[in-house]
């Protein structure tokens, strides 16, 4: 599958005049490849560090005036196909690599040692790709999406109680209950054709089969269509941009489409 993306955002920025962005697909997973892109800032110096578990890339932007005029376009080659995690089991904790390893464990926004308890109870009899389909699931079913006041501040507690939530949300819910049941799972920040208003993804990984495995609690998007742009332990390793002082909104886009694969010679 091809799809197509396109990206605009402008923002005025306070007196460091930079920004961390993380936009760009990741050219370094597995079942997507770059076929062309293009990161267009004005007035600025682009410095690319590494991104969160050596997934893609940051892109460091020093402004030389106080507003930021960014452009992003991809065509992106995606060759991943659909799975059925129910196909998959889980590795013991003492058989997990070190990379995912790292993603049993509670983080800010995702408090997974708080939800032991519910997921033993309401998941019981279940393992591996089952339990995880499962979860996915009920978090599907028992939530509502939508924004609902949710903020950059919502964690994965407060998603669980008030049963509602964005994609973000969502993905905060999953990651507690799967690493609650000791299988390690990440917050993914993608781009997906399917997304409703069009707009920056979130879905989550989970380690599975000696892989990570794609899931959208939300519904809205296929493994098979999403373009990994970073992971992360919680929203806050993913989020699209940081600034070290106050950012004024002005304008911004993001557009996925799908796009005829291209014809072959």
């Amino acid at each position: 599958m091809h799809i197509e993306i396109d990206v605009k955002m402008n923002y005025r920025l306070g007196a460091d005049r930079a920004a961390l962005l993380t936009l760009e697909v990741a050219e370094n997973t597995e079942g997507q490849r770059i076929l062309s892109d293009n990161l267009e800032i004005a007035d600025a110096t682009v410095t690319r560090i590494a991104g969160e578990a050596g997934v893609g890339q940051r892109v460091w932007a020093a402004l030389a005036t106080e507003e930021m005029r960014l452009s992003y376009t991809a065509q992106i080659e995606v060759t991943r196909g659909a799975v059925a995690l129910e196909s998959f089991d889980a590795a013991p904790i003492h058989a997990l690599p070190p990379e995912a390893l790292t993603f049993l464990r509670p983080s800010r926004l995702v408090q997974s040692d708080m939800f032991g308890p519910f997921v033993a109870r309401r998941f019981a009899g279940l393992e591996g790709g089952a339990k995880v389909a499962a979860i996915s699931d009920w978090v599907r079913r028992s939530m509502a999406y939508g924004a609902f006041g949710s903020t950059q501040a919502t964690t994965a507690l407060d998603t669980f109680a008030a049963r509602q939530g964005v994609c973000r949300d969502f993905v905060h819910v999953v990651c507690a209950l799967v690493r609650a049941a000791n299988i390690p799972a990440r917050y993914v920040a993608a781009y997906g054709p399917d997304v409703d208003p069009p707009d920056f993804h979130a879905v989550a990984q989970v380690w599975l089969g000696g892989a990570w495995q794609l899931v959208d609690a939300t519904g809205l998007c296929a493994p098979e269509t999403l373009a990994v742009i970073a992971v992360g332990r919680d929203a806050g390793d993913t989020a699209f941009m940081e600034t070290t002082d106050a950012a004024q909104f002005l304008s911004q886009s993001v557009q996925v489409s799908r796009r005829p694969a291209p014809a072959r010679p």
